[in-house]
């Protein structure tokens, strides 16, 4: 098909759109931040109605036309069944998602941001790791692959603990970034940063955050 590129990514959102289409909103490596329209998926059996379900990760097959891309094809790779069947999990990776549509952008390099994303995804489904360190961690490393973590701030009567994880957050690669838990005092203390680094540089209010709030 003329025009017809393959592009890896995720999922963000999806929307319906008209009777039986969706409009699906996919972070990925090679285009950034995309919009495309998926042909019938919303009709029982149709081969792109899981494809196009949120945190669908995987091969996107899209034909670049006039005015919009039209998902044609896709070959999933993962699902994150265990997430969508979990309703607080659900809610922390529409979370997370939410924040990747917030800074994701077309024709960018958003390699980072997929890769933090998809690696948020799999932590929550660890039993052993505390949802709210992950929320704590991705809010933090999602400021650093947008170039705005100051990593630990100073003089701030922080445990010698906090200061550590902070500025390993900020320093770690994203495949070693869920590789510490921390004891509850000290999570709290890496939450208040977090909360505060959002107010000043992200002054975004989240729906799904709110939601999050209500449920935990």
């Amino acid at each position: 098909m003329q025009d017809q590129i393959t592009v890896t990514g995720m999922v963000l959102k999806q929307s319906p759109s008209g009777e039986y289409d969706r409009r699906v909103t996919i972070l990925t490596k090679e285009r950034g931040k995309v919009v495309a329209f998926a042909r019938g998926a919303r009709r029982q059996g149709n081969s792109l109605a899981a494809a196009t379900n949120s945190f669908a990760f995987g091969q996107f097959k899209l034909y670049h036309g006039r005015d919009a891309y039209t998902l044609v094809g896709a070959e999933i790779s993962n699902y994150f069944e265990g997430l969508m069947n979990d309703f607080e999990g659900a809610y922390y990776g529409m979370y997370f998602a939410e924040v990747a549509d917030y800074y994701g952008r077309e024709n960018n390099d958003e390699r980072m941001l997929l890769g933090l994303l998809y690696q948020s995804l799999k932590a929550l489904s660890v039993p052993s790791l505390s949802r709210p360190l992950v929320r704590t961690i991705f809010e933090c490393k999602a400021l650093a692959v947008n170039g705005e973590y100051p990593g630990a701030p100073k003089n701030a009567g922080l445990s010698e603990s906090a200061v550590y994880a902070l500025e390993y957050i900020g320093q770690s690669s994203l495949e070693k970034l869920y590789t510490f838990t921390v004891t509850d005092e000290v999570l709290r203390e890496m939450q208040g940063v977090a909360e505060e680094y959002q107010r000043k540089y992200v002054r975004h209010a989240f729906k799904s955050l709110e939601i999050l709030k209500a449920l935990c």
